[in-house]
């Protein structure tokens, strides 16, 4: 079966942010949430072993892959760098992603988050080959990366590996532009290719849908619908694009999201003006643009929790009140490490897939919460 033709709409379940019960995911709520996501006629699915700590990938073996057939729902998985060194490595790592999501073959399996250094890598490993024999053995339908680096890196993987099917690339308004991320030239390499591109962080980790009240009144004066389904929709609505994926953590923004994506409209030139002056807004406030994919955290030996210090300095920026001195002081560095005991390291900006210069932010964020000088 091609798993191309079995897609049903163009938006997608991202297993990121699952609805958690404390440290577990919340299985009656992510059940209900897969109930509702395939009764509307959607059926893609993302995840990979990396995301919460391998919960998301049981969660569905036991959510959707013990309750549905297998040809019902498209499943993407990924091979994450983090989880091994060498070739002989590989096979039985991606026996284990099988097992762990209780299904014999993946649709789609992605080289996760390459950059360029993590492509060399791949290379020396032989990860694309390997993937390449799972694909003739049946275990994957379709070989593909998701990709966080520059458009001339994405340029160098798909003129080398030309067998690379589909390409998963960070895409949102804020973004599209922004010279890091290089989204826009990004997708017109996948373009150039003729590669159908996957969508994630369409509303970057959630920034997108908690806006500065400025930002919400441009959207609001619409009277369309929700931050989300702008964010959604810009994404959606360039040509090549297959698939937008959200991470959803609860039922009412899964009933948002399919309110609009089940009959999908592009946004018409209203929209799109407002969304530049929304640009224009967020462009003004200088935030730290972190989506919260918590990458950064792995292997910090100070346990700073950093995307949870830039949600901080971000609402300190945008709403002006106590609430982030008291979650700065009182939640997130209270078992944890603060701003300041970073030793610069600079672990967590290998790992950032937006690239941000984590070190320096670190400072900022001391000298708002701790009267420490930059």
């Amino acid at each position: 079966m091609n798993s191309f033709n079995n897609i049903k709409k163009n938006f997608g379940f991202g297993c990121m942010r699952l609805p958690m019960d404390g440290n577990k995911v919340d299985y009656n709520e992510f059940s209900k949430m897969v109930d509702l996501f395939m009764a509307e006629g959607f059926n893609y699915f993302d995840t990979a072993r990396v995301y919460l700590e391998g919960q998301s990938e049981t969660a569905i073996r036991d959510c959707i892959s013990k309750r549905y057939k297998r040809e019902d729902f498209i499943l993407t998985n990924k091979l994450s760098t983090h989880l091994f060194n060498s070739e002989e490595e590989i096979r039985p790592l991606f026996e284990k992603q099988l097992e762990s999501c209780g299904v014999e073959y993946f649709d789609f399996y992605l080289m996760h988050a390459l950059t360029k250094s993590i492509y060399e890598k791949y290379k020396r490993c032989h990860a694309f080959e390997k993937s390449l024999e799972f694909k003739k053995e049946g275990k994957i339908k379709h070989l593909g990366i998701s990709f966080h680096d520059t458009a001339e890196v994405l340029e160098e993987i798909l003129t080398e590996y030309p067998q690379v099917e589909v390409v998963q690339i960070q895409l949102n308004y804020i973004d599209f532009k922004d010279p890091a991320v290089q989204a826009q030239k990004c997708y017109e390499v996948c373009r150039k290719h003729n590669k159908p591109i996957i969508v994630m962080e369409p509303v970057k980790g959630g920034n997108l849908v908690n806006l500065p009240q400025k930002a919400k009144d441009v959207l609001n004066s619409l009277n369309n619908g929700s931050p989300a389904s702008y964010a959604i929709r810009f994404a959606a609505g360039f040509d090549g694009i297959i698939m937008v994926l959200s991470g959803m953590s609860n039922l009412e923004q899964l009933k948002d999201n399919v309110s609009y994506m089940k009959d999908f409209k592009p946004l018409n030139n209203t929209e799109l003006k407002a969304i530049d002056k929304v640009c224009n807004i967020l462009h003004s406030m200088h935030l730290i643009p972190c989506t919260a994919c918590r990458y950064c955290i792995d292997g910090c030996p100070k346990n700073i929790s950093i995307p949870d210090l830039f949600s901080c300095i971000n609402a300190k920026e945008m709403y002006h009140d106590w609430n982030p001195d008291y979650y700065y002081n009182e939640v997130y560095t209270k078992n944890n490490g603060k701003a300041s005991d970073c030793i610069e390291c600079g672990k967590c900006e290998k790992s950032c897939p937006q690239h941000l210069p984590i070190r320096k932010l670190l400072k900022d964020v001391a000298k708002t919460f701790e009267n420490q000088q930059a």
